[in-house]
């Protein structure tokens, strides 16, 4: 279905972006805001969930290239997160273009409020304190499969997956949530890169809403880093605490 880029609906595009792309950087969620806009301007479930990915990996770019300038982004580990999490995007994706992800959401819901209650009672656990040394995937079985688990799960849905990103690396591969934020998105960018590829393939992207969508996308990711690199640790855990919350809500209400 053709979206009719009247001065209305690029400003709805722009704006839904905008505040997709600065929480989906510092936390994640920000597809739940997207998902719905798409869907009520008349794209179908399948084409909105693709027509997301082009916002979602131009975003990603921006914020991993902001993240890197100002010396964030390890790069050393970018590779090693990769592998684990392009071979389960590369299934969640085929599995997108096929199936419902009606299960999925009360179990990324339950994985979600698990978040915030470890954030609010073991904060350390998911935000190391500084000089804590970090592992590799190949150092740890468990962060392994929880990358292929978030790829798996990014590639079909994306919506709430820079949670699981964040717990696996920070929990799981001990990064402060300020190197763990790039890196996540690092990770969005490698497995969005395989699912727009395959949503592509299929038909299923409505290029005109979603590189609207990703204007503002990508100014509120550019804008989120710069944010986020000048607060403390305590100050980006407790932002990540609220908008945890607010994705837990917003996914049972919605």
């Amino acid at each position: 279905m053709a979206i009719q880029p009247d001065p209305a609906t690029i400003a709805l595009l722009c704006l839904a972006g905008f505040l997709a792309g600065g929480v989906n950087t510092i936390a994640g969620g920000g597809s739940n805001l997207t998902l719905p806009v798409l869907m009520m301007l008349g794209l179908p479930a399948d084409v909105a969930n693709g027509t997301n990915r082009v916002a979602i990996w131009l975003q990603c770019a921006t914020g991993v290239g902001a993240f890197d300038r100002h010396d964030v982004l390890p790069r050393a580990a970018v590779v090693p997160v990769f592998l684990p999490t392009l071979a389960g995007a590369l299934v969640g994706a085929l599995l997108a273009v096929a199936l419902p992800n009606l299960y999925l959401k009360p179990v990324l819901l339950l994985c979600i409020l698990a978040m915030a209650v470890v954030m609010l009672l073991r904060p350390e656990i998911i935000a190391p304190p500084p000089g804590t040394r970090t592992r590799s995937p190949a150092e740890s079985p468990a962060a392994w499969w929880g990358l292929f688990g978030a790829g798996l799960y990014g590639g079909f849905v994306q919506a709430g997956v820079g949670f699981i990103l964040l717990a696996v690396l920070t929990a799981g591969l001990r990064y402060d949530l300020l190197r763990a934020n790039a890196l996540k998105l690092s990770c969005s960018l490698a497995f969005t890169t395989v699912a727009l590829g395959v949503f592509i393939a299929f038909g299923k992207v409505n290029w005109i809403a979603g590189l609207l969508l990703a204007l503002g996308s990508m100014a509120g990711a550019w804008l989120a880093v710069k944010i986020a690199v000048r607060i403390s640790q305590r100050a980006l855990r407790w932002i990540l605490f609220a908008l945890t919350l607010a994705a837990v809500a917003g996914g049972f209400l919605s």
